[in-house]
């Protein structure tokens, strides 16, 4: 089993520079479809399912190594270095715009540039910082999702995405979070929910696009101003999008404001 297999890695386009897209927890790179093809002209782009996810290899799954967000850092520069990605273009939605930030830390030079679509760098409120829950709400999420995985799922994945006027958003999240095997998803969402990347955020270099839904229940605008004030180099863009799926529900808004950035 290659790399490229184990993550189901998909490579398209003309460009000579890359474009990299991860998705986030309980998704997989079917969530980049409307967005990822508008920059084919321009970039290879590269698109690839977290080990647990999608179509990727299901037993190539260790416990050990995806007990924190650092493992699938590592996958994704295992990916990029597989295709000899260097100063390439990373797009990464939800938990996977920090393991872009914990990549590019470890891999200096792998990307020029980060866009990170509701990023979260802790999920739990902290003293004066206000990740949006509270550690025992964080509890009560992780019981629901352990005790029934698809009641959580069809519970939870309408309110994430939002935009309650197009429930076939909702049910696409909701399907998606459903294909996902019950036990690889609980141990990710507790080390997605329980992560704390705050003080990595200080230390990034590379150029940084902060791209923020409205009425996000994850990821709230403080969490993103959050973001763009820690991280040196950063623009923030409130897209004129609700929910935490951009991507999905506001795919436009998305491509617009990556392109106006990598230009």
């Amino acid at each position: 089993m290659t790399v490229l297999d184990r993550n189901n890695v998909q490579i398209k386009g003309d460009g000579h520079r890359a474009m990299i897209f991860a998705h986030g927890f309980g998704c997989d790179q079917n969530m980049w479809r409307f967005v990822a093809p508008a920059f084919e002209q321009d970039f290879k782009t590269v698109l690839f399912d977290h080990v647990g996810a999608g179509n990727s290899d299901l037993a190539a799954y260790d416990a050990a190594k995806y007990s924190s967000l650092s493992g699938y850092a590592d996958d994704l520069i295992e990916i990029c270095r597989e295709l000899d990605i260097h100063q390439g273009v990373f797009v990464g939605h939800s938990v996977s715009a920090m393991i872009g930030v914990l990549a590019s830390l470890k891999a200096p030079g792998l990307f020029e540039s980060l866009i990170l679509v509701g990023p979260s760098p802790r999920y739990i409120n902290d003293g004066d910082y206000v990740g949006g829950f509270s550690s025992a709400e964080i509890d009560e999420l992780l019981e629901s999702l352990d005790d029934n995985h698809l009641g959580w799922s069809a519970a939870m994945a309408p309110a994430i995405m939002g935009n309650p006027d197009r429930p076939e958003l909702g049910e696409e999240l909701t399907n998606s979070f459903c294909r996902t095997d019950p036990e690889i998803a609980k141990a990710f969402a507790r080390v997605t929910f329980t992560s704390d990347n705050r003080e990595d955020l200080p230390n990034v270099t590379a150029r940084t696009l902060i791209l923020q839904s409205r009425d996000d229940i994850i990821a709230s605008e403080e969490v993103g101003e959050f973001v763009h004030e820690q991280v040196q180099n950063s623009e923030l863009i409130v897209l004129n999008a609700s929910g935490h799926c951009p991507n999905l529900s506001a795919p436009a808004e998305v491509i617009s404001a990556i392109r106006t950035f990598v230009r």
